[in-house]
């Protein structure tokens, strides 16, 4: 009799948890969005507000929290719990019964609700809950070795040798734990150099991000850019800096993941960093009714894949393993890896072949190519949490192995935007005439890119006048050459853009009269090349 008492608590347990659903409700509006977007220094830090300013990233209506009031209030509401937030998206993810979610509909500052419940996926899925770090969990037995052939394999190795070590640039690691790294030798280069950035543990709510033990999967995944012991392991950016954040509940797989790593990327966009990478992938849900199919991997569907997408827009290069569904009925990369704009890497072995674990592109992906490119996931050697050197498997590995690499070849070309980046590494590739659905464009050459944006043609903005400095009308710009292709931007030093023109000649004159006095950045770009200037508005 207790036998069958506890199998129909478990039972009312079960049904009674699955009548708790998930849905992330989007806002009217932001009532002090004009007053923000007037002082962005009271929402972003001086540095990301810098990195936009250099990289010509509007500061919009986007970057601008969502109205506390709002929130609060939607805390009172019966039966519903809040989870998330997201200004990109002005949404608040919630958790409650379908009833008391829907009569959120009622409340006037509600736009639209979206539940996370895919009732009309009926794709076959595995039993049970996914454990997406089966592969990467699976220590290899170590043979002794180095990271000499996966940082060759790219060739960071020369970038490495010109002190290109990722040195200026900041990396928000999104993960499901990190422990000892503030204590392990093979990250106290990383501490002595002040580049252990502060974490945060967005799923329980904790600014120690090293309280959380229930994951070492962060853990190695830092190793592979950050790590380091004299002789025996260097990663890829050795001399980045590094925010860690956790985003991933390795107790169970729900969608309230994607809005804790959309937040996470607010954040780091806040804070002015210049790199994300994620080993996350989000595919299949505990409960069936939330899961994706492989049709849903366009990059349009997923909450967290359109996240991903407006940070790239923030100016942010994101960094996504494509996933280890390779030998599985699934195949496909995984969301956020799916968007377009981010940088999905697959793996290859030592040998620089195609195993057999790592996702691949598919139909869904209409007019791009997944994943964008290959690293050595295959055996990679990484440090876990006990500060031993192993090898593991997995695009986990693969992919902030390169995401350092690219940190290092970002410092080398500090002109140039994200997106421009990433595409200098799309076309060192080994088949970037030829991808395809395993390898995308194949492996990265990192010297043969940097040599790739530094033969961009900028000879026409090599001899450029601008006067008078300071200003107090009227600025003049001379060229000695002219293309129909030139535009100025100039922004104020909050990152503000305040004036844009195209350019119809060798010699322009701009109107600035209007202009508040101060101090403003010039930005004249062309489809190939930018120079920076500054100058005084009186």
């Amino acid at each position: 009799m207790f036998r069958q008492l506890t199998m129909l608590l478990l039972l009312f347990i079960s049904i009674n948890s699955y009548a708790q659903e998930d849905a992330w409700v989007y806002l009217v509006d932001k009532p002090n969005e004009a007053m923000a977007l007037a002082n962005p220094i009271s929402i972003l830090t001086q540095k990301a507000i810098t990195r936009k300013q250099n990289h010509g990233i509007t500061i919009d209506g986007r970057d601008v929290p969502v109205h506390e009031p709002y929130i609060s209030d939607l805390k009172t509401q019966t039966g519903i719990t809040v989870l998330a937030k997201s200004k990109w998206f002005n949404a608040v993810h919630v958790r409650g019964t379908e009833a008391d979610i829907t009569a959120l509909a009622s409340l006037t500052y509600v736009d639209s609700i979206t539940y996370a419940n895919h009732t009309l996926n009926d794709f076959s899925r595995p039993n049970g809950t996914e454990n997406k770090h089966t592969i990467e969990d699976e220590a290899i037995l170590f043979t002794y070795g180095d990271t000499q052939n996966q940082v060759e394999m790219i060739n960071a190795d020369n970038l490495h040798l010109e002190n290109f070590t990722g040195e200026g640039l900041t990396i928000a690691v999104m993960d499901s734990g990190f422990p000892n790294v503030n204590t392990m030798a093979a990250f106290q280069r990383l501490r002595d150099n002040n580049d252990l950035l502060n974490g945060y543990d967005f799923v329980n709510r904790n600014a120690d991000v090293y309280a959380n033990t229930a994951s070492s999967h962060g853990t190695r995944v830092l190793s592979t850019m950050a790590g380091f012991v004299q002789d025996e392991f260097v990663g890829t950016a050795p001399d980045a800096s590094y925010y860690l954040f956790i985003t991933e509940d390795v107790a169970s797989e729900n969608p309230v993941e994607e809005s804790y790593w959309v937040e996470a990327a607010e954040r780091a966009d806040s804070l002015g960093v210049d790199m994300i990478n994620t080993s996350l992938g989000y595919r299949v849900f505990d409960n069936s009714n939330y899961d994706y199919t492989p049709a849903d991997m366009n990059g349009q569907v997923a909450y967290i894949s359109k996240g991903a997408s407006i940070a790239v827009e923030k100016g942010i290069l994101v960094v996504v393993s494509a996933g280890n569904a390779g030998a599985t009925t699934w195949q496909t990369v995984s969301a956020p890896g799916d968007s377009p704009a981010v940088l999905s890497v697959g793996a290859v072995d030592a040998n620089g072949d195609y195993v057999v674990f790592s996702s691949q592109g598919n139909v869904a992906q209409v007019g791009y190519q997944k994943p964008d490119v290959v690293a050595r996931g295959g055996s990679a050697f990484v440090i876990d949490q006990t500060n031993t050197i192993t090898q593991n498997n997995g695009t986990s590995f693969s992919g902030p192995i390169l995401c350092g690499g690219i940190a290092a070849l970002w410092q080398a070309l500090p002109n140039f935007s994200a997106t421009e980046v990433k595409d200098f590494v799309r076309q060192s590739a080994s088949q970037f005439t030829t991808p395809d659905d395993l390898l995308g464009y194949g492996i990265p050459n990192l010297a043969l890119a940097k040599s790739i944006a530094l033969s961009t043609d900028d000879a026409v903005l090599t001899n450029v006048m601008f006067f008078p400095n300071p200003v107090q009308e009227h600025l003049n710009i001379r060229l000695t050459t002219f293309s129909d292709d030139l535009t100025v931007l100039i922004y104020s030093q909050l990152g503000q853009s305040v004036f844009s023109k195209k350019l119809k000649s060798v010699s322009n004159t701009m109107d600035l009269t209007n202009l508040p006095s101060g101090i403003y950045v010039l930005k004249l770009t062309s489809p190939t090349a930018s120079k920076i200037f500054k100058f005084i508005k009186r």
